[in-house]
């Protein structure tokens, strides 16, 4: 929420380039947020209990005492990552998002296997070499760039010349991350629970609500695909201005060759964007929809999570990010002769081209 306010809002816009002041009041807009937010996704989640008669002791005194809980309990995993942020390596909340999806995944691994057994030995294996193509190809999308070449002019300051150097822009593919997809998630729950209001009375929308709660239903599938590409394209829009990028270009003395400086710049790079973003967007449709393909196939609901998703996507992108800086570390530090194997791969300079 804000990060789309930094971008949406000029308040927020100048909040931002205030430097560490500015980022200070936007980290504590956020404490105040997710305390208000927690308090209302826990009166619904507490409701839910009582209202399945889960609760054996007085109502008014449970749900009291587990908003507290749930709040309390918030608030000090958001202090626990940031003090993560802020003493350790990585995003602090990013890394007990990956930590509490990774804990899942030995329980599914070893359900899968059970269910298998020793007839479908060979099934079980195709289906961890199809999870582990189905990982590559999302590091493949979370780090492929586009990188256009930028020349900066010459500048002679004494007797010294500076500039002069080729450099390059890296316009990710996926640029919006694993926005895209939380966005249509909120609001796939829209069809199943207006036509729940209808269901007793109509017949259409009893068949909505069943179809759009089935999230292995082609009609389900082809509506969230349709919403991430829509989403991408917005979210890339909003975060990627072309606009300031080809005027810091100017202001820096850069220039792409063949491209003259200001507006032409601009469009040229929106032009980009817009080819770029197009497959990134079907291609993390797709990846959003293959958990269900996996359940459709066979594949455990709890297994098939892993083909896809937010899930996969936050994994590989935190794992990247984090092996990223610990390599930052140990270059900043002199420490080259601890990487047996040379530069992790992955880094921005070494990603697949497009």
């Amino acid at each position: 929420m804000l990060q789309l306010l930094t971008v949406a809002v000029p308040y927020f816009q100048k909040m931002q380039k205030e430097g560490e002041s500015g980022r200070k009041k936007i980290t504590q807009i956020t404490r105040i947020l997710t305390i208000f937010i927690t308090l209302a996704q826990g009166a619904g989640y507490v409701n839910t209990a009582i209202s399945a008669d889960a609760v054996v002791i007085d109502q008014t005194y449970f749900m009291v005492t587990s908003m507290i809980i749930l709040t309390a309990g918030t608030i000090f995993c958001m202090w626990l990552g940031e003090k993560i942020t802020d003493k350790g390596i990585g995003n602090g909340i990013s890394m007990l998002i990956m930590i509490g999806i990774i804990s899942r995944f030995p329980g599914a691994l070893l359900e899968e296997a059970i269910t298998r057994g020793m007839s479908g030995a060979l099934l079980f294996i195709i289906e961890i070499l199809a999870l582990f193509f189905v990982v590559m190809g999302v590091v493949m999308l979370t780090q492929a760039v586009r990188r256009v070449p930028v020349q900066y002019a010459k500048q002679v300051v004494g007797n010294r010349v500076y500039g002069g150097q080729r450099q390059y822009i890296p316009l990710k593919v996926n640029a919006s991350g694993v926005m895209p997809i939380i966005f249509a998630q909120s609001l796939m729950f829209l069809p199943a629970l207006v036509a729940g209001f209808w269901a007793e009375s109509s017949d259409i929308a009893s068949s909505i609500g069943q179809t759009f709660s089935d999230f292995t239903s082609w009609q389900y599938n082809l509506v969230f695909a349709i919403l991430i590409i829509v989403f991408t394209f917005f979210y890339t829009a909003i975060t990627v201005n072309p606009t300031q990028i080809a005027d810091d270009m100017k202001r820096n003395g850069g220039f792409i060759p063949g491209i003259k400086p200001g507006k032409a710049t601009s469009e040229f790079i929106d032009n980009v964007l817009t080819k770029i973003t197009l497959p990134g967007s079907i291609f993390l449709s797709i990846v959003a929809i293959l958990p269900a393909f996996a359940n459709v196939a066979g594949v455990s609901i709890d297994f098939a999570q892993f083909y896809g998703g937010t899930s996969l996507l936050i994994m590989v992108g935190v794992i990247l990010d984090t092996l990223q800086q610990i390599e930052s570390y140990l270059l900043m530090r002199h420490y080259e002769g601890m990487m047996k194997s040379g530069r992790i791969k992955g880094r921005s300079q070494n990603v697949a081209a497009v």
